[in-house]
Parts: structure tokens; C-alpha cells; sequence
């Protein structure tokens, strides 16, 4: 039976508890809001990308030959390319113990259906001796999110990690195997003020246009929101630097925060690039349950799952409807057993393909998956477990 708080948290969304393929829980209620994306449904092949020991290549860093994706393939951006979906995932070696500890690169994995895909066997974005050297090692290049321009220039956003302090890198490409790096975003930034902060998880604006995703700009600038403790924003003129929105004294601005007692109540990660709708602007983000007081007692402690909250198109940093429940959470197996056993969903990748959008997420930190959303049929999200 429901508890009076329980209940109240399902006022502004409803959930109900079918899932096509995995069915937990018992009935909330009929569907998402309008403006929400889903439900999704899991492809029946996932994972589909696990880690690979054969793939090795020639490290430019050791010079040795590296199993650069033997330990765990995760964390993906997605985007599409000559008809096909391209997904850029992080891959870690085994060169050291626990989750940050490792090196990662970028893997290139394609598909032309989405669901099963062919690889690259080295990596085509890591850490090498180049002016990015000293934000980029030993911890590697981590979390991409992709997204290409109307006029087919690739834009990445992944994570510099060199065990001090974390950034967020920006590098271009025309076919998402050359890499170009520009560096750090905030670099330039009011004299530099946040280069030094840690930040990652850059999700740019998109739209659709002819059935296509393509990064947009919102009041004639490029916006993107970033953050992991919680949503902020930057604008740019060039896609490579980054200026982050502030207030009035020069502080980060937030847009959304962690919630106690909701499943967002640790962090509020940005998920896959946002996209703008006849709505607003859509950002899926990745909410973290405290494991202490404070957390939503429904889900695991430490648990990441799926968040969706709506941004005014004509003022960017005014959100104006956010879920108080998951659309997204660990229900698979393969999402709860790998290096991060508290569960993971974790949302980097989301693609409109074939009149269908496709999102790819990290699983438990060890591997890749992918889940369809069909707007023509739109499925349940996720079932809350029981208690």
C-alpha cells in the first residue's frame, strides 16, 4: 500500500508497470506527460557491445601494445552517418583497479540497424603525446556525447581525466574516425575562471530537420547543458569555445539540482544531446540515488537511473516541467552486475533513425546497450520496484 508521500510524488507523472520484455512491479498509472520521450523498449540482443581482449593496439604513451577495451566497453555517444548509426563508446584496459583508475578511449562501433554492429579494432580518440597530454593521462578520454552540424562536421564532447581534476574536452571530425582536438572548453572563459573546476557531461542542443538530428542554435547562439551535480548551461559562437551561463556575481548558474528523497537526490548527470521540440528543449539526464539519508527508498541506494525535465525554448535556462520519477532505471541483469553493481542506465547516446529514436546507455559501467522509443506506439516507461 502507498504511503501518503509516495502518492504525492506521482502527481505531476504517471508511470505503470508493463514492460514488453522485463516486467517488475505493479501497476502506477497509464503514461508519460506530452512532452516526455518514451516509454523505451530494450533491444532483445543487449548488451551490444561487451568488452573485446583481442583488440589491441600500439599505445603512444607506454609504447607498448595496450588491450585497450578487455576490462569494460561503456558509457556510448551516438549519431548518424551515410544512413548508419555510429556509436563512440568508452573503453577501459586493464591497467589499474576500480572505475577511474583505468585509461580510456573512444571505440567506433557501426550498425545499419541499430542494434548489431560491426567494430573498429583500435580506438579512435585517446590520450596521446599532443597538447592535450597533461588533462588527458593516464586517466584517458571518457563519456562521449556526438552530435554533427547541418553541414556534416562532427562535434564530440568526452571527458579529459588525468586523476586531478576533471574536463571537459571538444574535438571535431568529418568522419568520426580522425579526430581533431581542441582542447578544454572553458579554456578561454572569463579569464580562464573555470578551467580548473572540475566539469564534464555536455549535452548540446539539437534538432530535427528532414529526419535528421542536427545541432541547432537557440536565440542565434549554440547552448549546451553540462554538469553532474547539477544542470548548468554554456553558449558558444564556434563549438569549440565555451562560455558557461553565470549570475549576477559571476557564480555557475543552476538550472536543476539534486532533490532529496527523489531518485535524482545525488546528481543530476546530462545525459545524450537535448533536443529542441514544439515543447522545448527535451534533456534526458542521468539521476543518481543517494545511498544515505535523504534518497528515494524505492530505489537502491547508489542506483543511476533515467530523468527527463523540459527547458523553455525561448529562455533556455527556465526549466518549466521535470519527471519526479524515473522513465529509465536498471532492470536487466547486464545493468546491475559489472564494475558498478549498484546499477546503472547511464544515457550518452540517443538517435532518430528510422522514424524511431534510439537511445544507448552504459550498463553497470561494463557494457552497452541500446532501447527504442517508437513515437507512433508509445510504450510504458520503467515500473518502480516493490518495496
Amino acid at each position: 500500500m502507498m504511503n501518503e508521500s509516495f502518492f504525492c510524488k506521482f502527481v505531476s507523472i504517471s508511470l505503470v508497470s508493463v514492460l514488453p520484455l522485463l516486467v517488475i512491479g505493479q501497476p502506477r498509472a497509464k503514461s508519460l506527460p506530452a512532452w516526455a520521450f518514451g516509454g523505451f523498449q530494450r533491444a532483445e540482443t543487449n548488451p551490444v557491445i561487451s568488452p573485446k581482449a583481442a583488440s589491441v593496439f600500439a599505445d603512444p604513451m607506454t609504447g607498448r601494445s595496450i588491450a585497450w577495451e578487455s576490462n569494460d566497453t561503456f558509457n556510448p555517444g551516438a549519431v548518424l552517418k551515410d544512413n548508419k548509426v555510429v556509436v563512440l563508446y568508452r573503453a577501459e584496459d586493464k591497467s589499474g583497479e576500480g572505475i577511474g583508475f583505468r585509461t580510456s578511449r573512444l571505440g567506433y562501433a557501426e550498425s545499419t540497424d541499430g542494434i548489431n554492429f560491426t567494430r573498429k579494432p583500435i580506438p579512435v580518440l585517446y590520450p596521446g603525446n599532443d597538447g592535450q597530454k597533461k588533462f588527458e593521462w593516464p586517466g584517458g578520454c571518457e563519456d562521449p556525447r556526438v552530435a554533427v552540424t547541418e553541414d556534416g562536421t562532427y562535434v564530440v564532447f568526452y571527458t579529459q581525466w588525468n586523476r586531478d581534476v576533471p574536463r571537459l574536452g571538444v574535438a571535431t571530425s568529418t568522419d568520426l574516425i580522425n579526430w581533431k582536438k581542441h582542447g578544454t572548453i572553458f579554456a578561454k572563459a572569463y579569464g580562464g575562471k573555470f578551467v580548473d573546476k572540475p566539469h564534464k557531461s555536455a549535452s548540446i542542443v539539437t534538432r530535427l530537420k528532414n529526419d535528421r538530428l542536427v545541432i541547432a542554435k537557440v536565440r542565434n547562439k549554440y547552448w549546451m547543458y553540462w554538469g553532474e551535480l547539477g544542470v548548468f548551461a554554456a553558449t558558444s559562437e564556434n563549438l569549440v569555445d565555451w562560455e558557461p551561463v553565470v549570475d549576477a556575481k559571476g557564480a555557475l548558474l543552476p538550472l536543476i539540482e539534486p532533490r532529496k528523497g527523489y531518485f535524482d537526490s545525488h546528481l543530476t548527470e546530462c545525459g545524450p544531446p537535448a533536443v529542441l521540440t514544439d515543447k522545448g528543449i527535451l534533456l534526458l539526464y542521468n539521476g543518481k540515488n543517494l545511498s544515505a539519508a535523504g534518497r528515494d527508498t524505492l530505489l537502491p541506494k547508489g542506483t543511476y537511473s533515467g530523468g527527463q525535465v523540459l527547458f523553455d525554448s525561448n529562455e533556455p535556462t527556465k526549466a518549466i516541467a521535470r519527471l519526479d520519477q524515473p522513465f529509465f532505471r536498471p532492470m536487466a541483469s547486464f545493468e546491475k552486475t559489472g564494475q558498478y553493481a549498484d546499477g546503472t542506465v547511464f544515457m550518452e547516446g540517443l538517435v532518430y533513425f528510422r522514424k524511431k529514436w534510439f537511445l544507448y546507455y552504459g550498463c553497470a559501467d561494463s557494457r552497452v546497450a541500446v532501447a527504442i522509443y517508437d513515437p507512433e506506439e508509445p510504450l510504458a516507461p520503467d515500473p518502480l520496484p516493490l518495496r
